[in-house]
């Protein structure tokens, strides 16, 4: 969703650099990949376009990447910023604060993953294919979005901002896409109290996909955090009314 930064980001002066994940995109797919893997890719991103101290921002997903590259390079992260951030699933001793479909998806991968592999390669036809703009209200009624949700999806730059990264993640391939899920389902490899740069942590209080006990139980685990959890804001709407406010405050650090 880096697409969402670009105007806040262009104002404030900062230089936005969003590598697509192995398998995502035109990313080449790496199977049976760890979360660890991404690190070595990361080191040499940035040693190639000579950037020394950097801040990362993880929007949902790259919550678990954000925090990976902190503590695997924290004399050059400066500090990191994460926004409706996903959680370690596998640390969780119940699933209630997860998206009902993250709770099928998760217990289908558990006990018949050849089914869910089968059901990403059904999907991917439909997810891969821009949606005509007559059909947007259909597709946002059906997804149960949040009101909050919903209304800040009706602007037509914020909805191709969010959907066109997923479009363009399911363009690769199924296994990319499936190969990705998986990460979320497996140990990240480190614990939070290991991620010892500062962190600031904004998730919406009408947040479906990850509630906000979750986000509280994260910034409780995590040494350096201070957390912002807004009132009236979900898991879209959040990241797309106040990125400006995001971007500015981890820079400030």
């Amino acid at each position: 969703m880096a697409r969402l930064t670009d105007d806040a980001a262009r104002d404030l002066g900062i230089r936005i650099v969003s590598p697509d994940r192995p398998g995502i995109g035109g990313s080449s797919l790496q199977p049976n990949r760890q979360l660890s893997h991404w690190l070595p890719v990361v080191r040499q991103l940035v040693d190639h376009l000579g950037i020394g101290e950097f801040r990362v921002l993880g929007i949902s997903g790259g919550a678990p990447y954000a925090y990976a590259t902190a503590t695997a390079m924290p004399e050059r992260v400066r500090a990191v910023a994460i926004v409706s951030g996903a959680t370690p699933i596998v640390d969780l001793a119940h699933h209630e604060g997860l998206l009902p479909l993250y709770r099928w998806m998760l217990a289908l991968y558990r006990s018949r993953p050849q089914l869910l592999r089968r059901l990403f390669c059904l999907a991917r036809p439909i997810l891969a294919v821009r949606p005509p703009v007559r059909l947007r209200p259909l597709i946002l009624k059906i997804l149960m979005l949040r009101p909050c949700d919903e209304e800040s999806l009706r602007d037509s730059a914020a909805f191709e901002a969010v959907f066109e990264s997923q479009r363009r993640a399911w363009g690769g391939s199924a296994e990319g896409v499936m190969a990705d899920a998986q990460v979320y389902a497996k140990p990240w490899g480190f614990s939070l109290d290991e991620v010892r740069v500062p962190v600031r942590l904004w998730h919406g209080k009408e947040d479906r996909a990850f509630s906000v006990r979750l986000a509280e139980e994260i910034a409780g685990r995590l040494p350096d955090c201070k957390a912002r959890y807004v009132a009236g804001e979900g898991h879209y709407s959040l990241p797309i009314r106040h990125i400006r406010a995001i971007l500015l405050d981890l820079i400030s650090i």
